[in-house]
């Protein structure tokens, strides 16, 4: 693990380099994935699939006496741990991820999908419990370490020779450039380091917490369903395609209802946060913290775009926020557009294009969507990796009239699933050309579809409609991770609890029912009492 000095070395010397030449090499290397994509070198025979996952972790009390069992107190994963289980670090000291090997989009891949997941994850949980710790699949965590508040958690910060660094934050350079972006400029063209003068807020309903690094972001986890198209000049309307879907699979799949009590405004109670409070708060955070250290809003609702060289200038001229240095060269194919890769690393938008690959014969253009929290169980988690890559398959095939939706309107749906989840009214326009808010009527024309295009993917009946039935089990039941914990917070708030107790009592009751069901399970279960 680096010191704090050598943090703070690393993060002079990226704010040293002169943005104009970092957007400069950026720009002539998009000529090369553009002439790239020319030249076919980003398409493959068959669709591909991927996924992240993201998990924070909580200490289970099997060693000491401050985090006794079932507290589940937030817990901050040795870096040797990660390593052990084969995860990599993320933003907080609490966070750990996981990538899956890319699978063909097929029953046979997504089996892959759900094999890896589970395997890894259950190695993982069985190293983390010797520790006394479990990993958590959730949203947004409400209960913060033993001893510690979650106000002090995500601002402790010190000042290392000027550059500041937070305290749990992960020993990444990059990451703590971002706390350190929005400095002064030099004359050479760099920045100095702001030494906590630019502050970071988290905007949400009910919340508002001031930081001088973008710690707060740690707050929440997600997942991330990849779809890798077969023809690189395909993905314009693929594109398009996710834009339309994001706002009703965000609505299936909000899990962020609640943030840790101590953090909301005092005016604020629990009746005012059931009432007022967003469905899922993980936009909110995502957007602000990281928002506030750009001008133009660098994590939004993206623009769709018509052919696929625009995508790679949207990149290119993405505004800068951490010119990073030239990057060592190695032997992989996308060395040719490091640069650009680095760029794209921060283009946070909301559902995005990725060009990449270690060789030739494995580079693709794909779409990564990311508006999705982490799930209750692995199934549901990779329920939405097959919805996902089903309707990418079978929209644009069946040319289905939902992409003469305005962009404006799959805006406007998408955070109208923030605010309310499936409670939303959201826009759909139906297979027959009409448009219609009815909430059924719009899952089973989307789930029809997902279901259609695993078929067309090789899916045998029966296993298409298997891979979607939690999310229609949601849809029939109008349950969402984030209408559980409100449900069981009301209950608690009308059994006499405080809003505090009520909020950490749902949180814990979130973690024991997914100890029973996690890798094995579905979320189905959570509600047969």
């Amino acid at each position: 693990m680096s010191t704090e000095s050598d943090l703070a070395d690393g993060v002079r010397e990226v704010l040293s380099v002169d943005p104009d030449e970092f957007d400069a090499r950026a720009e002539g290397e998009a000529e090369i994935v553009k002439q790239g994509l020319r030249d076919g070198a980003f398409d493959n025979h068959q669709s591909i699939v991927g996924f992240e996952y993201e998990f924070y972790a909580v200490a289970d009390g099997r060693w000491s006496e401050e985090s006794r069992a079932g507290d589940y107190a937030l817990m901050r994963v040795p870096r040797r741990l990660l390593e052990l289980m084969g995860f990599e670090k993320e933003l907080g000291l609490h966070n750990a991820e996981m990538s899956t090997s890319p699978q063909p989009l097929s029953d046979h891949g997504l089996r892959a999908q759900l094999a890896e997941v589970r395997a890894r994850l259950e190695a993982a949980e069985n190293t983390a419990g010797v520790e006394g710790m479990r990993l958590v699949s959730d949203g947004l965590w409400t209960i913060p370490p033993a001893g510690e508040t979650a106000r002090e958690y995500l601002t402790d910060s010190v000042d290392v020779d000027g550059v500041t660094v937070a305290v749990n934050m992960s020993d990444s350079v990059r990451y703590h450039a971002m706390a350190n972006a929005g400095g002064s400029e030099k004359a050479d063209g760099g920045v100095e380091a702001s030494g906590g003068t630019s502050k970071t807020t988290v905007e949400a309903p009910g919340v508002s917490l001031s930081a001088d690094t973008v710690m707060p972001e740690s707050l929440i986890t997600s997942i991330q369903p990849h779809y890798q198209v077969a023809q690189a000049t395909t993905l314009p309307r693929h594109f398009r395609y996710a834009l339309r879907i994001a706002g009703p699979l965000l609505a299936l799949g909000v899990n962020a209802p609640f943030f840790p009590p101590e953090l909301y405004d005092d005016d604020w109670d629990g009746e005012r946060v059931l009432a007022e409070g967003a469905a899922e708060n993980r936009i909110h955070v995502f957007e602000s913290v990281l928002n506030a250290r750009t001008d133009e809003g660098k994590v939004r609702f993206p623009r769709e775009f018509h052919d696929v060289e625009t995508a790679v200038d949207r990149i290119a001229g993405d505004e800068t926020l951490i010119p990073m240095p030239e990057p060592d060269g190695t032997d992989r194919f996308d060395d040719a557009f490091a640069t650009f890769r680095t760029k794209h690393g921060s283009y946070w938008r909301w559902v995005r294009p990725v060009f990449e690959g270690a060789s030739r014969s494995s580079a693709n253009a794909r779409i990564e969507f990311r508006p999705i929290p982490a799930q209750p169980t692995v199934r549901d988690s990779i329920a939405f990796q097959a919805a996902f890559a089903g309707l990418m398959q079978a929209l644009p095939q069946r040319e289905h009239p939902v992409i003469g939706l305005d962009w404006e309107t799959a805006r406007d749906n998408f955070y109208a699933a923030v605010a309310d989840g499936l409670d939303a009214q959201i826009e759909w326009v139906g297979l027959d050309g009409e448009r219609t808010t009815d909430t059924d009527a719009l899952y089973g024309d989307l789930l029809d579809h997902a279901e259609a295009g695993l078929r067309t993917a090789g899916c045998a009946d029966d296993e298409a409609a298997a891979w979607l039935a939690p999310l229609r089990w949601r849809v029939a039941n109008r349950t969402t991770p984030a209408s559980w914990k409100r449900d069981r917070v009301r209950e608690r708030l009308d059994a006499g609890d405080d809003f505090a107790t009520a909020v950490d009592d749902t949180q814990r009751e979130y973690i024991d029912r997914q100890s029973e069901t996690l890798i094995d399970g579905g979320f189905s279960a959570w509600t047969n009492e």
